[in-house]
């Protein structure tokens, strides 16, 4: 190691924050060489309580851990990309790695698919764009608003003691703390769109470290991924545009194949009597971040002039 001091890397508390945060720990200290100090931060979402849609939802889990970096506490926040409010805050700026599975997954007590769920069947979520998606394929379906971390959530499926038939829940998330076995489907993003974001990393700092020192520069650089950095600014672009925080039930899921960026995007009414859908693509570089923001605002746009803001 180097005589620098150590990169304090602000996380949440939770097992899931805490495996994606080691994730990023590690590719950091081999991509700069230096030491990593793990700085634990208490945010809104983990000491609230009710529903995370009527605590307004996005940032709740992100406002404290960008205040820790703007106070000097950290150097790096790493964050789930789903969590982080489209608009920016001046002085800070992240990276987005290579995104892993954006499909939510279910995870039924009895080992049902979703097709399969017994008629009135209790699926627990605490999502609105899940439930609002769920209501959409099953509308005979009981759908429950939970909260609590992947431990808690798959223990209310538990076979002997669960008192819910089934939960959705990230695939991401399962995949990275090892409860990938409780999955009875990975549902295609086609029958439920994922949330903007879902499945990929965004590692903050501040604008000033980058600046400042070339290293963790070049490692930012390294960590980033062009064609999921594409794919979300476009999926968070379809959100910013739609004024729609993560409480709202949007799903979009985009991909990038052969310099062809595709954006996939559900708007549904949170009762699921409605749905609207549209696909559209754009020729793309790795450096056609223009492009994919305005593809992402030309489908919003397609939907507002359809009347989504009512569903929203």
């Amino acid at each position: 190691m180097t005589g620098h001091p150590a990169l304090r890397i602000g996380t949440r508390s939770s097992l899931l924050a805490l495996t994606q945060t080691g994730t990023v720990a590690d590719d950091l200290r081999r991509l700069t060489g230096r030491p990593v100090e793990i700085v634990p931060v208490t945010t809104d979402g983990d000491v609230l309580t009710g529903s995370l849609s009527q605590m307004g939802g996005t940032g709740v889990f992100v406002t404290a851990l960008r205040a820790a970096l703007l106070d000097d506490r950290c150097d790096v926040a790493v964050h789930s990309l789903k969590d982080l409010p489209t608009a920016g805050v001046l002085g800070l700026q992240h990276v987005t790695p290579v995104r892993q599975d954006p499909r939510d997954a279910l995870c039924s007590r009895a080992g049902h698919r979703l097709a399969d769920l017994p008629h009135g069947a209790r699926v627990g979520t605490g999502s609105p764009r899940r439930a609002a998606q769920l209501r959409l394929v099953r509308p005979d379906l009981d759908v429950v608003d939970i909260r609590g971390n992947i431990d808690t959530r798959l223990g209310r499926v538990h076979p002997e003691t669960g008192d819910l038939d089934a939960v959705v829940l990230a695939a991401a998330g399962l995949n990275r703390i090892g409860r990938e076995h409780a999955i009875t489907e990975l549902i295609s993003v086609t029958d439920m769109a994922p949330a903007p974001g879902q499945g990929a990393l965004a590692v903050e700092t501040r604008s000033s470290l980058l600046e400042e020192d070339p290293v963790v520069a070049r490692a930012f650089d390294q960590l980033d991924d062009p064609a999921t950095s594409l794919s979300v600014l476009a999926e968070r672009a379809l959100l910013a545009r739609l004024e729609a925080g993560c409480a709202a039930p949007v799903g979009t899921h985009a991909t990038v194949s052969d310099g062809l960026l595709t954006l996939h995007a559900v708007v549904a009414r949170p009762d699921g009597s409605e749905q609207l859908r549209h696909n559209q693509s754009t020729e793309v570089a790795d450096t056609s971040t223009a492009e994919a923001v305005a593809l992402g605002e030309a489908v919003a746009d397609h939907f507002l002039a359809l009347g989504a803001a009512s569903f929203i």
